[in-house]
């Protein structure tokens, strides 16, 4: 009998990780039983499942050990040995389509989708998360690498791609029919004084670049010279980026050597601290308001809570996403790899917007006519006459808000 020995194996495993400072709640020895009521799942399912060909070791393990990461959190998964190979293969494929809110995995059925964004086109199809991909566009998958279904996901704004879909919890397949989203390249999609405020500076930061805090400090130093005596810094639908670039445009509003984020792993003495900059350049110490939205998260909700907890700044708008943690991909030994959440990360006062998001101190309910009308306000220019005539009718809630503050 093998099992004794996996066992054991596994049990010496485990116990090599005793020495972290944090322990999960139950006892070493509770690995045994466990273990063993897994196993006995799956030799039953083995001998009684009449479907022979999905019944091989590697098969349900591998589809064990999804569920186990998916459960973690959403950020966590395991990455299927087909997964791991096609990484290695095309290093340069990014498998997230950003323009429909997926991202493709491999796993030994072919693709399906291994993380949906929330509120993203996708899922506001009813696209569910892990199934399989059975057509795209009515082209079979079969036979295709990870580049070429890559390749055939991606499209212009405004164009529908089809997908037949076989959820893991449905007895049928489905098909969905998304419509690409644009998305935005430029990190600083806007600065300007405000129409009809020529005292008040507004920037959208739509993504934080490495070079964001470049761009937005030569922005502000044009519309201070212009006048400017206030901030906006929208936030909203941004869905965050590099982490040193967030802590060096947190730098350009607040003192010298501030703690603003703060990074914790399971063992305190890895925590890893994060400070504003050694100098300056201009004080600026006049009013801000950061407006973000359920779709603001990671850099966007580290920027906004941290200038919230030291009152620097207002924020208004809805709870933000809620991603505030740190992913690393660690290989195994047997041609897999896990993407696995290690650490989370923390404001000044020791939140984390993690599973929880930012809270805003003046809270907007938005309806479904701002969430169309916004991203139509932020490239007015391209719009037909009747469709800048419609928007004209439009008042930005957040921008209403922001000037009760901002004014004076």
């Amino acid at each position: 009998m093998k099992w004794p020995l996996l066992l054991l194996t596994v049990h010496l495993l485990h116990a090599e990780e005793r020495a972290a400072t944090a322990k999960p709640s139950d006892s070493d020895e509770a690995a045994y039983p466990a273990i063993e009521r897994m196993i006995e799942v799956m030799e039953t399912i083995r001998q009684r499942h009449p479907d022979v060909d999905q019944l091989t070791y590697d098969r349900l393990v591998n589809h064990a050990l999804e569920g186990m990461l998916s459960s973690l959190d959403p950020h966590s998964s395991y990455i299927h040995p087909e997964m791991a190979a096609a990484m290695k293969a095309h290093e340069n494929i990014d498998p997230h389509i950003a323009s429909l809110g997926i991202t493709i995995g491999v796993r030994d059925g072919g693709p399906y989708l291994s993380a949906l964004t929330t509120q993203g086109p996708a899922a506001k199809a009813n696209a569910t998360l892990n199934a399989q991909i059975l057509l795209i566009d009515g082209k079979d998958p079969a036979g295709m690498d990870l580049a070429q279904w890559v390749k055939l996901l991606q499209k212009a704004p405004g164009e529908t791609t089809t997908m037949k879909l076989k959820s893991l919890t449905e007895p049928k397949p489905y098909e969905i029919s998304v419509t690409h989203v644009r998305v935005e390249e430029k990190a600083l999609t806007h600065a300007q004084l405000l129409e009809g405020e020529p005292k008040i500076a507004y920037l959208r930061l739509a993504q934080f670049s490495s070079d964001c805090h470049n761009l937005v400090e030569k922005a502000l130093d044009d519309l201070e010279d212009q006048g400017a005596k206030g901030m906006i810094l929208d936030l909203r639908g941004n869905g965050g980026g590099d982490l040193h670039a967030t802590i060096q445009l947190l730098g350009l509003f607040l003192p010298p050597k501030t703690t603003v984020v703060t990074v914790r792993t399971r063992d305190p003495k890895d925590w890893e601290t994060h400070v504003t900059p050694e100098q300056k350049r201009r004080e600026r110490n006049y009013p801000i308001v950061v407006l973000i939205d359920r779709m603001s998260a990671s850099a966007s909700e580290l920027t906004a809570g941290s200038l919230q907890d030291l009152k620097r700044a207002t924020v208004i708008g809805e709870t933000s996403y809620g991603k505030g943690s740190v992913q690393h991909i660690i290989p195994m030994n047997n041609g897999t790899a896990l993407r696995l959440t290690i650490a989370t990360y923390h404001t000044p006062s020791g939140r984390t917007p993690h599973g929880v998001g930012i809270t805003p101190d003046v809270a907007i309910g938005f309806s479904e006519v701002d969430r169309q009308n916004f991203p139509l306000s932020l490239v007015k220019n391209t719009l037909s006459v009747e469709q800048q005539k419609a928007l004209e009718a439009w008042q930005d809630p957040c921008l209403r808000e922001a000037l009760k503050v901002l004014r004076p």
